[in-house]
């Protein structure tokens, strides 16, 4: 019982985090590009992307994210809070609603190509690095 409420509690902590760092990064792109298309959303989901690819990797390897609280923080924590599906949601639909079809649908593509591509160059950029076996 004391296992799961300190892993809840690594999770908290982890949430926060990536909620700051959501909320920082996101709203600095939105601030340079602008708001009339999502680009602070796209970057903070395509960095998880790449991101989670790292740590998936990472995780494979014999003595790398080991600890029991790694994934927890790390994963389901920061990176559950840093990255969203949620707000994403919400910006293709009001673009939708707004009549912006082209953008829309270049929203749901662009995410979709991006954020796969960045999950499998960060799994493969961390099994280069630690001399591991393809994704």
């Amino acid at each position: 019982m004391l296992e799961i409420v300190w892993l809840a509690a690594w999770v908290a902590a982890g949430s926060a985090l990536g909620g700051l760092a959501r909320f920082f990064v996101s709203g600095l792109v939105a601030r340079a590009f602008g708001e009339t298309f999502p680009w602070g959303t796209m970057i903070v989901n395509v960095s998880g992307a790449f991101a989670i690819g790292v740590l998936a990797a990472l995780a494979r390897r014999q003595g790398v994210l080991t600890l029991p609280e790694a994934w927890p923080i790390a994963v389901t924590g920061f990176l559950g809070s840093y990255t969203t599906v949620s707000s994403f949601s919400l910006q293709t639909l009001a673009l939708a609603r707004e009549g912006e079809w082209f953008r829309a649908a270049g929203n749901i593509a662009l995410s979709l190509a991006l954020c796969l591509t960045a999950a499998a160059l960060g799994m493969a950029a961390a099994l280069e690095l630690t001399g591991g076996s393809g994704p």
